[in-house]
């Protein structure tokens, strides 16, 4: 895991207490700024610093790379995104991937083509991900932004926080709500998220886990994680 800065990282040892025999190292990516601003967010994704993270993950001998950032990967629309992880992928040796990237997979495999977004950014980065989830063919429902200024803000959110922000982001026309920042600490409150609106939540850590761990021919059953864990692909 590619992680840029530091605000919600030791969510990956959570995710590998809950799903077992599989490591999730973390490689902290150098970042200037963890400003939500477009600019800050596009520049936390240029390739210096994804290649040197590259670099360094290669001494865990990693069956698959996730740049673990949203907003460093969605910025750059979804044919950049693509691009994105293509060049990086040229200097990993192996299958390589992206938040923004995981969260379209989790909707195609969710059979998903609605969602609610609830973004801890503000609106100019929000309208981002919009973007790029119309370029996956997802539609946005609902999306609201709750304009918190920094990743390291992000990070303090609690869990009565992160479910008044679902909450508060829902329609009853999505099938999912989508919170999409690896800066928020969200894999202890998944199983309480989900219960608060009647619907899958697709978090960033979670699904850039799962993501990579497909990609890596591994396909958990996992409870306690989010029902994304324990779907059958849809059938579309």
């Amino acid at each position: 895991m590619l992680y840029p800065g530091h605000a919600a990282e030791d969510d990956y040892p959570l995710l590998e207490k809950a799903i077992g025999a599989v490591r999730l190292p973390v490689v902290i990516t150098e970042i200037e700024s963890d400003d939500h601003t477009v600019a800050a967010m596009r520049a936390v994704g240029t390739g210096d610093r994804l290649v040197e993270g590259a670099r360094r993950a290669a001494a865990h001998r990693p069956d698959v790379v996730m740049w673990a950032c949203t907003s460093g990967s969605f910025l750059y629309g979804w044919e950049g995104a693509h691009a994105q992880v293509a060049d990086l992928a040229t200097h990993t040796g192996v299958p390589t991937s992206s938040t923004s990237l995981a969260f379209a997979a989790a909707c195609r495999h969710l059979g998903i083509d609605s969602v609610a977004i609830a973004a801890t950014y503000p609106e100019p980065v929000a309208a981002g991900f919009i973007e790029f989830l119309a370029g996956a063919g997802v539609s946005t429902a609902a999306s609201r932004a709750h304009d918190i200024m920094t990743a390291s803000d992000a990070g303090t959110l609690d869990d009565a926080g992160l479910v008044e922000m679902v909450r508060s982001s829902d329609t009853p026309s999505s099938q999912a709500i989508l919170v999409p920042d690896t800066a928020l600490h969200t894999v202890a409150a998944l199983t309480g998220l989900e219960r608060a609106v009647g619907k899958p939540v697709l978090t960033a850590n979670q699904v850039t886990a799962w993501h990579g761990l497909r990609l890596a021919g591994v396909d958990p059953a996992v409870g306690g994680v989010g029902s994304l864990f324990m779907a059958t692909p849809a059938h579309r």
